[in-house]
């Protein structure tokens, strides 16, 4: 395994030099490169992977994490048992209909929904972002704002824009293009116990490394943010801590309410663009294998024309990159490049179903996926995050547009780079990532 480790290894040099390539010669950018940034963020990521993964404290302090993540999301399931009865059983468990993605899943969102606005309104969230703003803000040298902003990522979703909605009207280009980088290289704490929950089953230890992809995803997302767009202009905050920006509510019941009212959004948002996605994906591949399977027989081909098929080809050196090995780097190729396409709530599902069908050959494979799908990295949530950062601020609508595509680019090689990280430390002894 120790080879693998290295590969994982020099692929975090390998998807920053590319991120380098691409900002100079596909986007042209100008400015210099902030090497003190991209040093202090690698270095908090390795550090940060260093102790979760390898010192014994670490890993027993995970160990408690995950299961506490686990019990909790045990309980989040009670409200929808009530609800939903029988339909809302997991498979194992008496009754069980079997696996009901909108009975059993989604209604994970309203409950932690409502549990981060407690957390909100008691100001135990506010002061967790403020302390993880101020190390990135003095150690990486950028702005309080967009410190701020990726710090909130670790917590929150597309909210994470209003923490620093006095600053938005003016930032600069770069910094939209990092907070957008930071809303799509992280995904939000209610979300993700909707991954956890999809997995638990087959990847018992799930809860543990979500939690600390999230950590790790967010330096991540200012490495590539810079890397890809770096800063030309003066940042008004730059060295600053700057304060959470928050409404709170006038009571605590308040909060549940509103916070369960924002998670039935992201509940019926999530449904929308899974029902509309995946329609339209599965009629773009009728086309695309249409299309395919003529040019197969004319030149004598055995392509395989899916749109998950190309995507996999598209994402195949990549896998290699972050340390996949090569026996199952085939599927898992498929899995993290269609998240571009059909979000991540459907890798992580294609991820069970493989995991269920007993495919993969090595279990640093699934691990390191895991890490490569944590985050909001497709063309939909590139819309939402515009959308939600433009609401805030009309004015910026042009310059949030236009660096909206370098943020989708940064983010999904972020998102890479987090894998990079967890595979170098793979161990395969450690209670977190034993097999």
């Amino acid at each position: 395994m120790e080879v693998y480790n290295l590969v994982s290894f020099s692929g975090i040099f390998i998807l920053l030099a590319i991120a380098w390539l691409i900002s100079k010669f596909v986007f042209k950018s100008g400015g210099r490169m902030n090497w003190h940034l991209v040093l202090w963020g690698v270095g908090l990521q390795m550090l940060f992977a260093l102790f979760i993964f390898v010192v014994p404290t670490g890993i027993k302090l995970f160990k408690v994490i995950n299961d506490f993540a686990v019990v909790v999301l045990s309980k989040a399931s009670s409200g929808a048992s009530f609800v939903f009865g029988p339909l809302a059983a997991q498979p194992g468990q008496e009754g069980s209909l079997g696996f009901i993605f909108a009975f059993q899943a989604l209604p994970t969102i309203l409950f932690f929904s409502a549990l981060v606005a407690i957390l909100y309104y008691y100001g135990i969230l506010p002061f967790i972002i403020k302390q993880f703003a101020r190390v990135f803000t003095k150690l990486m040298k950028i702005s309080g704002a967009e410190s701020l902003c990726a710090a909130s990522n670790i917590f929150v979703g597309v909210e994470s824009a209003f923490t620093i909605r006095p600053y938005i009207d003016t930032m600069t280009r770069s910094e939209l293009c990092t907070i957008l980088t930071a809303g799509m290289a992280t995904v939000a704490s209610n979300v993700l116990a909707l991954y956890v929950f999809t997995l638990q089953n087959q990847f018992p230890t799930i809860a543990g490394h979500l939690i600390s992809a999230s950590f790790l995803s967010a330096p991540a997302a200012l490495i590539m943010a810079k890397i890809i767009f770096p800063e030309t202009e003066q940042p008004k905050t730059l060295g600053e801590v700057v304060d959470v920006y928050y409404e709170k509510d006038s009571n605590v019941f308040e909060a549940v309410i509103n916070g369960t009212q924002a998670g039935l959004k992201v509940v019926f948002a999530v449904a929308a663009l899974l029902i509309a996605v995946l329609g339209l994906v599965g009629l773009l591949d009728m086309v695309i294998g249409s299309a395919g399977d003529k040019l197969n027989v004319w030149f004598n081909l055995t392509v395989n024309w899916s749109l998950k098929a190309l995507l996999g080809y598209l994402f195949y050196p990549f896998t290699l990159i972050i340390g996949i090995p090569l026996s199952d780097a085939p599927v898992i190729s498929q899995i993290i490049g269609e998240r571009i396409i059909l979000t991540e709530v459907a890798s992580y599902q294609d991820l069970a179903k493989i995991l269920d069908a007993d495919v993969l050959v090595h279990p640093r494979s699934a691990v390191i996926a895991s890490y490569a799908l944590c985050g909001f990295a497709h063309v939909a949530s590139m819309a939402i995050f515009v959308g939600g950062v433009t609401a805030l601020a009309p004015k910026r609508t042009a310059q949030v547009s236009k660096v909206a595509v370098r943020a989708l680019i940064a983010a999904t090689l972020a998102c890479l780079l987090t894998a990079c990280i967890a595979g170098t430390f793979f161990n395969e002894s450690s209670v977190l990532l034993g097999s």
